[in-house]
Formats: C-alpha cells, sequence, structure tokens
C-alpha cells in the first residue's frame, strides 16, 4: 500500500504499466509511450488477498525495473522504475482447480456484479442472505486528530494511501511520522478487517528490530484506520540502484544484502513470512549513504504457524517463489525473493524476465538464472554460489536467512549470527526419527565440511549449553529470549511440546551437529558426492546394519507398492543398506516418488 518515506514532491502511482525490455542482460530502451490497455486481472490487493475487479486500475508485469529521469519542470509521471504490483491472473492451467480459487476471491473482497476473471468471465454473485453487517471497529484509539497533523501524501497503494505527518503532542511531540490511512469503505469483507487488524498485530509485535520500520501506534475514525510509523526518508532500495547505473559493487552488495538478511531471519524465528520482499519495499531511515535499510509494507505478511504450509497466492511477479505458484510454501519464499533482490544488485538485471505474465511465472518455475553473460564473469564465485543457494527452485535445499550470514561470501567473525527456527524443526524430526535413521545423520555429520561446522557452532553457541551440553531447557530459553508478541501469536513456542524427549537427556555438539543438519540442504552442494560418499564410509563402520525389505518400507513410511523399489537399496550379500539406500534413507522416500520412479 502506502510507502512510509518522504520523496519530495514525487507521488508515484503504482497502477500504471511499466515498459517492455527487449534485452534481459542490457540496459532496456525507454517506455513506450501509449501502453495497451490490459484486461482485468486477479490482484492480491495491499492487505493480502487477491480480488478481481473490474472497475481497479490495470497493471503488467512487463515493466522495466529501470526509471526514466524528467526534465525541470515537467509533472511527473508514474514511475516505470516500480516493480509491477500484486496482479496475478492466470496465464496457464494453474497446479489446483480454478473454481476455488474464485471462490476464494469472492469470500474475501465481495461478490460485486460486474466482477470478472482474467478470462472475462463473470463471477457469480452472491445473493447475501443471512448476512449481517459488518463490523468495522478494531478498538483503536479515536484521537488521531487531536494528536497529529497530517501533511502531503507521500506514496499510494491499493487500498490506501501514506502521508506525512507532524506529532502534536505526546512522546513523539514536533517530531515527523509516516501515516498509512486505510478506508473503512474498502474493508467490504470479514476477512479483508480482519486483514488491516493483521497487519497492525504483525506491525506491533515485531517493531523493535534496527531494520524494522517502527510502529508508533494506531487509530480509528468512521472512515478510516490510521497506521503511525516511522517515517523513512532516504527513499527506497530501488531508488538507490538505479542511482548507481543498475547495479552495486560486490562490497556495497553485502551491506545491503546483510541487513535484508539480518530482518528477514529476524521475522521467521518470530514464525511471520513477509511475502512481497522486493526493493520498493525496503527504505533508507535518511539521504545519509550509510544509513540502515528498514523493512516496510506488511500488508502481505502472515502467520506462518510451525509445520503448516501457506497456500495463498501473493507477492510480486518478478520476486515470486515457484512454491508460491504452486500453492504450499512457508519462509523460505522470502529468501527467493531476497536471492532475486541480490541477482540485480549484482548484475544490474532480474534473473527471471519475460513481456507477460505467463512468461515470467514459466520462467520462475522453468528457467535458471543466467550467471555466465556479463557482469558475471567478474563477480566472485563465492557471490555466484551464494545467488545459486538462494534461487534454488527447491525449497528445501535452500539455506535459511541465518545460514546466508554464515556463508562464506558474507561471513563476519564480529557479526552476531541469529538464531534459526530450522534448528528447531531439524532437531523436533530427529528426536521423532528412528535409531537406523539417526546413525546415519550422525554418520553424515562427520562428513560436513568447516563451512557447515561454523554455522551449527554458532547455533549450539546461542543456546548457551552447559558443560558441552544442551537440554530443552536450553532450547526453551533460546526460544523465549528472542520471542515477540509476534511469536506468540504463531504459537512458534508449540514447536517445543514435539520436543519433549529432551527433558531428561542432553545433547553434546556432535548429536547436535547430526540432529540440526538437513540432508536436502547439503544436497545442493557442489560437494555432495563427496560428502555423501564419506558419510557412507562412516554409517558402515558404525551404524549399518542387517535389515529386511519389510523393515524397512516401515522405515521410510511406505506401503506394500514400495518394495520392488526397497529391495534394491539392500545388499544381496550380506543384507544390509548399500549407498543408494542410505541415500534415499537420508532424504525420505514418498509413495508418489516410489510410484513414479517404479513406472
Amino acid at each position: 500500500m502506502g510507502h512510509c518515506c518522504s520523496k519530495g514532491s514525487v507521488v508515484k502511482d503504482e497502477n500504471t504499466p511499466g515498459s517492455t525490455v527487449q534485452n534481459h542482460h542490457h540496459p532496456p530502451p525507454p517506455p513506450p509511450r501509449s501502453p495497451k490497455p490490459r484486461t482485468p486481472s486477479t490482484s492480491v490487493n495491499g492487505n493480502g488477498r487477491s480480488s478481481s475487479n473490474s472497475n481497479t486500475p490495470n497493471h503488467s508485469f512487463t515493466g522495466s525495473p529501470w526509471g526514466q529521469s524528467y526534465p525541470a519542470g515537467v509533472p511527473p509521471t508514474p514511475s516505470p522504475a516500480r516493480t509491477p504490483r500484486r496482479m496475478f491472473k492466470w496465464p496457464f492451467p494453474p497446479p489446483s482447480p480454478a473454481k476455488p480459487i474464485m471462490s476464494a476471491i469472492l469470500k474475501r473482497h465481495g461478490g460485486a456484479k460486474g466482477n470478472t476473471t482474467a478470462a472475462g468471465t463473470a463471477i457469480p454473485e452472491d445473493d447475501g442472505t443471512g448476512e449481517r453487517a459488518l463490523d468495522k471497529t478494531f478498538g483503536y484509539g479515536r484521537n488521531f486528530g487531536s494528536k497529529y497533523e497530517l501533511g502531503k501524501e507521500i506514496g499510494r497503494g491499493h487500498f490506501g494511501h501514506t502521508c506525512w505527518a507532524k506529532c502534536k503532542k505526546g512522546v513523539f511531540k514536533n517530531q515527523s511520522v509516516a501515516v498509512k490511512i486505510i478506508s473503512k469503505a474498502k474493508m467490504t469483507t470479514a476477512i479483508s478487517i480482519e486483514d488491516v487488524r493483521r497487519e497492525v498485530k504483525l506491525l506491533k509485535g515485531l517493531s523493535g528490530h534496527e531494520h524494522m520500520v517502527q510502529f508508533h501506534e494506531a487509530f480509528e475514525d468512521d472512515q478510516n484506520v490510521y497506521i503511525v510509523m516511522e517515517l523513512c526518508e532516504g527513499g527506497e532500495l530501488l531508488d538507490r540502484i538505479l542511482a548507481r547505473g543498475g547495479r552495486y559493487t560486490e562490497n556495497d552488495a553485502k551491506s545491503i544484502v546483510v541487513q535484508i538478511l539480518s530482518v528477514a531471519s529476524f521475522c521467521h524465528l518470530q514464525g511471520v513470512v513477509h511475502r512481497d520482499l522486493k526493493p520498493e519495499n525496503f527504505l533508507f531511515s535518511t539521504r545519509d549513504e550509510e544509513s540502515p535499510l528498514k523493512v516496510i509494507d506488511f500488508g502481505l505478511s502472515d502467520f506462518a504457524r510451525p509445520d503448516v504450509r501457506l497456500n495463498d497466492i501473493v507477492g510480486s511477479a518478478y520476486y515470486v517463489a515457484p512454491e508460491v505458484l504452486h500453492r504450499s510454501y512457508n519462509v523460505e519464499a522470502d529468501i527467493w525473493s531476497i536471492g532475486v533482490i541480490t541477482y540485480i544488485l549484482l548484475c544490474g538485471s532480474r534473473p527471471f524476465f519475460a513481456r507477460t505474465e505467463s512468461g515470467i511465472f514459466r520462467s520462475v518455475l522453468r528457467a535458471d538464472p543466467n550467471l555466465s553473460d556479463s557482469p558475471w564473469p567478474s563477480v566472485t564465485p563465492e557471490a555466484k554460489d551464494f545467488v545459486k543457494r538462494l534461487l534454488n527452485k527447491d525449497h528445501r535445499k535452500r539455506i535459511t536467512a541465518s545460514q546466508a550470514l554464515t556463508h562464506p561470501w558474507l561471513r563476519d567473525e564480529n557479526r552476531a549470527v541469529p538464531l534459526d527456527i530450522l534448528i528447531y524443526k531439524l532437531v523436533k524430526s530427529y528426536l521423532r526419527s528412528s535409531p537406523l535413521k539417526r546413525a546415519a545423520l550422525k554418520a553424515l555429520s562427520k562428513a560436513l565440511t568447516e563451512d557447515e561446522v561454523i554455522y551449527l557452532r554458532a547455533q549450539f553457541n546461542l543456546l548457551e549449553p552447559k558443560d558441552g551440553y544442551v537440554s530443552l531447557e536450553n532450547f526453551r530459553t533460546a526460544l523465549v529470549k528472542h520471542s515477540t508478541a509476534a511469536m506468540k501469536e504463531s504459537r512458534v513456542l508449540d514447536i517445543l511440546d514435539s520436543m519433549r524427549p529432551l527433558t531428561y537427556t542432553r545433547m553434546a555438539f556432535e548429536e547436535f551437529c547430526a540432529a540440526a543438519i538437513s540432508p536436502h540442504q547439503l544436497e545442493a552442494l557442489e560437494n555432495w558426492e563427496m560428502i555423501a560418499s564419506t558419510a557412507f564410509e562412516y554409517f558402515e563402520l558404525e551404524g549399518n546394519r542387517v535389515i529386511s525389505v519389510d523393515a524397512l518400507a516401515q522405515e521410510m513410511n511406505v506401503g506394500p507398492t514400495a518394495h520392488s523399489i526397497l529391495k534394491d537399496w539392500i545388499r544381496s550379500t550380506d543384507g544390509k543398506l548399500n549407498f543408494l539406500g542410505y541415500a534415499k534413507l537420508l532424504h525420505g522416500l514418498t509413495i508418489r516418488s516410489s510410484t513414479t520412479r517404479h513406472h
């Protein structure tokens, strides 16, 4: 929606199609003078949900990220530099039937006549029988006018706008702030009302991190909700990129990426996924070159409960992760977006580009980022490996924000590593696994390289071990130490209940390494084969044992249909797992994958 920044007298409208780029790897030409109007398409609004409205200005995903300057005296026009907003129409058959998607859209934004899908098919109108009037009261203060004096508009979104304001009394007296104004008239469903309530909860619960825009307070009256926040006057990250000619040096890019990863790891630890990370949603506090970066716009954010996959298709096309398009994702989707931002910082172009919406989505799903054309030959191998680790299409192989901060490209011994929520999920899984699976993981942990051990050592130390051991209380204390109101809302603390086996035992660093490693992530490494073969040698010495096909099927949690595959994993000579069986034991097997391989 609106932006919490001041950018002179220029007001950027996000409702304008961008320009068409002729070549992905070279500076694009100026935008066309008369973009053709587009048919109405399914939009994802600033409050976080999809809507399809023929009266809403149309948007295009075909824009260039590079803006055009205007001579003095020429009125500013909507910037073509902006990332196309959250306008998703189905350009190709979705992974699930369209009917429930349209039904969800209708429920969220009402059944007004004239609403159409991207294909022009009318959405059935809800007759509203039995519906009661919406309660649009939030319980916020109603004295906004007595505390703040509104000034000029500095940003605009689908469901509201942001204004500069001055505080007239109280703690922030005489200070400039940003006020996000959301019209109650546009809250047409109970879900859209809850979206606004959740955004305020998120801002209030997460406020305090140095790279989070600071929330002050919320107000309401009969017409609007007012969200008062810190005013960031340094402009958007996108503007800084443009001012540098489209790309950063590696050292300068590192500084930006570290700040983005820092706030992302904080949000993910609290159980919050932003879902719309892009250069436009990062603002600088001041115009100073060394100004800290702040993340804004939590209108699309949501609480990501442990072990629950989200399915709302939201975000901005160029930055959306593959699993979002498949409607099954969690916090890893933010990491993909950060990978796209990093790619842009280093080379000045998008990793996934097309002239149409369908082309963008196909590129995200099928294409690999170009790391061979100029300027990539001059980029360090560490930087290229970093981008690859973030832009892995398999979300299980993607590194987390905390892991990324210990990657060789960003590693700094003087910078604290944030606690990683992935550690808790992996340890929980380890405690529930069978003795054979634990033995396989212990063998794998002995084959880790120093780079992986550095991250694990940092996480172990964050648990504040006593006499070299950690217990459930260590995990609990570390999580509570970093908890906020948002963490309670996302129920992240519930993950501790599944870690109760640690109540009466202790875990040394060696076993912690076995419990806290992800075979999927390790498989993404270039030297995975060497790691796996070394681990199998340890497994042969200490963990391998005779096992039947039936026992292995039970171990892998698969049915009799997979027996014909499982027998190939057991050596006929001694009845123990062979190398293939060991690797599959680490990764797990589903009925679907076994059936596919069998055919």
